[in-house]
């Protein structure tokens, strides 16, 4: 199986959740073994989607260089992992991706009417060693050795519109694209006050957030799947760890994860090498991974 980057460059228009300014960006297709960049056109820094650039996850992820930074990139990046894109240019003018509809189903349609090129390297893939894990308290996340990729996600919140929720995913584009992309980013409306005093949130909306009031959802339009919440903690931890910067077999499993423990667990898992392997996809014994993209 070769690397992939998009067939042409696309561009679109949409609100950024903190700011709540438009936000204009553009995906480019890049040369092979380039990887996923970032280009703040507005301050001219390209900054890599790698684990050491990251710079904050208190509300979302967090990428900059130089004082120069790119929030809430999560559903752009679980998008472009889930279409197998290995390279790509992604141009952006402000310091936040737009958060479109709180899913990633607008990304997605857009890659999908785009299509893929196919490029002349092999696909690389990380295959994990060994068990790494990363606790807070009863909180964690952690990846284990598998032949499949999967997840398994469970959250327990309070609020009677969403108490203790699960789910398992195996991993395929198609499965993404029906059983995770649509899951919307989801807030308290208790919340907004004290966030927008921080200047955050200034671009939340029923429009692109499930919105929840002391006991239940505000949205007239409700959720798209019956357990969305967990849905889009799988979305956030697919974009979260594709800053690993390949494909990875293993199973994911959370319990209340976050941004932040994502991220430490994508720093844990590079730190050692012992923890994995990078293999090139090259012959037919890894036609079930390809189908996993196909």
């Amino acid at each position: 199986m070769k690397q992939h980057t998009i067939k042409k460059m696309i561009e679109g228009v949409g609100i950024g959740l903190h700011k709540g300014e438009p936000i204009h960006f553009s995906l480019h297709p890049l040369e092979e073994n380039s990887g996923i960049v970032f280009y703040r056109t507005d301050t001219h820094t390209y900054i890599e989607a790698k684990p050491e650039n990251v710079v904050d996850t208190t509300m979302a992820t967090v990428i900059g260089k130089n004082g120069n930074n790119i929030s809430t990139i999560e559903h752009l990046l679980s998008a472009i992992y889930a279409f197998g894109i290995d390279n790509v240019l992604i141009k952006i003018d402000a310091s936040e991706a737009p958060v479109m509809d709180g899913s990633s189903a607008s990304f997605c349609m857009m890659l999908n009417e785009v299509g893929l090129q196919e490029q002349k390297s092999n696909k690389r893939i990380m295959i994990l060693n060994k068990e790494v894990e990363i606790q807070d308290g009863d909180k964690y996340v952690k990846l284990t050795p598998d032949v499949n990729q999967t997840y398994h996600f469970q959250i327990d919140f309070t609020h009677p519109a969403i108490g203790f929720q699960e789910q398992h995913f195996a991993f395929s584009k198609q499965l993404y694209i029906d059983e995770i992309s649509r899951a919307r980013t989801f807030g308290f409306l208790k919340d907004v006050q004290m966030l927008r005093a921080k200047n955050l949130a200034l671009g939340a909306s029923l429009e692109n957030a499930i919105v929840l009031d002391n006991n239940t959802i505000i949205n007239n339009d409700g959720l798209r799947y019956n357990n969305g919440f967990v849905r889009h903690k799988i979305l956030d931890a697919i974009g979260d760890l594709a800053l690993l910067g390949m494909p990875y077999l293993g199973k994911y499993e959370s319990y209340a994860g976050s941004h932040h423990l994502n991220h430490l667990l994508t720093k844990e898992i590079l730190k050692d090498t012992e923890n994995y392997i990078i293999k090139d996809i090259s012959s037919i014994e890894d036609i079930t991974f390809s189908k996993a993209y196909a």
